[in-house]
């Protein structure tokens, strides 16, 4: 009955979109729990007393703890978001958020899974997601004089600065993490949604014979490899397998740049971001990791 009604087309888009929605949903609904956790718990006075005060140090701390603190970059926008209101500096939430997605040891073990059981690609990729996110955090740290918040989310933060979670009872302030949760999840869903239905309509309407003519050349592919990661919109988790199926096709550099930009900049993410953050800087940012990306894969 409904194949009678759209076309092959359509279905096929809309079977993508489900699919992104529903790979993505859990990771946001954890980024969000994730982010109401660290609104209750979590003390400026707290995140001072653990980050380096050397502003480079601090950057690098950023990269780090995304090993130890792991999220999908489905979810990672409210983290970073709520990282931000608790007084850790910008530049080492974004930071944290451009190599979260990549050095956290699920990533690392499903890359090294589908290239054959071969760490090359994987360490490949975790140096390049420490490449990018220094780059980008020292730009934010000591060049960027633009304000990178919006004016409604600082509005936002001192609403918040005047609730006191920490004369509740622990059971009173887990449920002060679900209230934010939701609300948090609610507000960012919405995005999540417009970004997973445009790159439903890319992945479904996109010539495919312009992409593999375009393969065969280096300085091509790289971008061309970029541009196709931006538009997937892959889970972390996943992206991996698809870039394994690639490699024949385009060679090393242009899946390493594949498998390091993706997970920093897509459709959904960039979406996301827009909530919270200035476009003016989510577009100077992406062009930097557009770059940095391409002259990383470029030297391999």
């Amino acid at each position: 009955m409904i194949k009678g009604i759209f076309p092959d087309s359509v279905l096929q888009m809309g079977t993508i979109f489900l699919s992104i929605i529903i790979e993505a949903l859990p990771f946001v609904l954890l980024g969000c729990l994730v982010s109401g956790g660290l609104q209750v718990f979590l003390t400026a006075e707290r995140v001072k007393k653990l980050l380096p005060k050397n502003k480079f140090l601090s950057i690098l701390t950023g990269c780090i703890l995304g090993f130890f603190f792991p999220s999908c970059e489905c979810g990672i926008v409210p983290i970073v978001n709520r990282f931000v209101e608790k007084k850790v500096p910008e530049y080492t939430a974004f930071a944290f958020m451009l190599t979260a997605p990549i050095v956290n040891p699920v990533v690392i073990f499903s890359t090294y899974i589908a290239f054959g059981n071969t760490y090359r690609f994987a360490l490949l990729r975790v140096i390049g997601s420490f490449l990018v996110a220094i780059a980008i955090g020292s730009w934010i740290a000591y060049f960027y004089k633009g304000s990178i918040r919006k004016i409604a989310t600082h509005q936002h933060i001192h609403e918040h600065q005047h609730e006191d979670f920490h004369n509740l009872s622990f059971f009173k302030r887990v449920w002060q993490v679900l209230e934010h949760a939701i609300e948090e999840f609610f507000d960012t869903g919405r995005y999540l949604i417009f970004g997973s239905l445009a790159a439903s309509v890319m992945q479904t309407y996109l010539p495919t014979k312009i992409i593999y003519t375009l393969g065969s050349n280096k300085l091509l592919a790289i971008p061309l490899l970029l541009f196709l990661a931006f538009v997937l919109s892959l889970c972390s988790e996943a992206d991996a397998f698809i870039g394994s199926s690639l490699v024949s096709l385009f060679g090393t550099a242009p899946i390493v740049a594949f498998l390091v930009f993706g997970p920093m900049v897509d459709i959904k993410n960039i979406l996301m971001m827009k909530r919270y953050f200035q476009p003016k800087f989510i577009l100077q940012m992406m062009l930097g990791i557009f770059f940095i990306t391409f002259i990383y894969a470029l030297c391999l």
